[in-house]
């Protein structure tokens, strides 16, 4: 492979650029899933259980959450990764939180929400995904488990998804647990359409 071919690396600025942009995606992606009370996988799908059952700020429980995580982060990923995933979840947390002052919305289909905010939280991923950051949490612990112990992450990140959604059945309706799950389709289908690298040659500066 030439030099051109294995193309530019990024720099700070523009690694920079894309934690801003793929949190704004993400963040009002998760505000549209909070106005419609759907949830999500992972640690947004914690924080949302929290924020439904006692009221405490989505944002705080996500940025909350993910402490825990970035230990093993910085243990399997380095210090860079844990740095920019750390700074991408304090974005998600307070952009979150920060959308509704600038814009009003009185009522959202929870199958628009899903749709819509699944296909926005996707790119929103993809975009950190490609800058190498993340929003930590569950995929860190599986990833972990898997090098640590030969625990298949597919399977601890399956085992806690499952949990928030049987969780969920307690608390959401049944049309808000068929959009929930629905949103989750649409988003794990952008990231495996577009995540692959072998159609994305740019990396991160050292």
């Amino acid at each position: 492979m030439t030099a051109t071919q294995k193309g530019s690396r990024h720099g700070a600025y523009e690694d920079a650029l894309a934690i801003v942009t793929g949190t704004l995606f993400v963040s009002f992606a998760l505000t549209l899933f909070k106005l419609a009370g759907l949830l999500t996988g992972s640690t947004a799908g914690l924080a949302f259980l929290a924020f439904y059952t006692t009221g405490v700020p989505f944002g705080a429980a996500f940025f909350v959450i993910n402490l825990p995580f970035y230990v093993l982060a910085f243990m399997r990923m380095g210090w860079r990764f844990t740095l920019k995933t750390f700074c991408a979840v304090a974005l998600t947390s307070m952009l979150t939180e920060l959308h509704t002052r600038f814009i009003h919305i009185g009522d959202v289909d929870p199958i628009y929400a899903a749709v819509f905010g699944g296909l926005l939280m996707g790119v929103g991923f993809i975009v950190l995904f490609r800058h190498q950051a993340s929003l930590g949490g569950v995929n860190i612990l599986a990833l972990y488990l898997q090098d640590r112990y030969g625990v298949r992450a597919g399977k601890v990140q399956l085992a806690v998804d499952l949990t928030v959604l049987a969780a969920s059945c307690l608390i959401v309706s049944r049309l808000a647990l068929l959009a929930s799950v629905i949103g989750a389709s649409v988003l794990n289908m952008v990231i495996w359409i577009n995540h692959r690298h072998d159609r994305y040659i740019a990396w991160s500066a050292p």
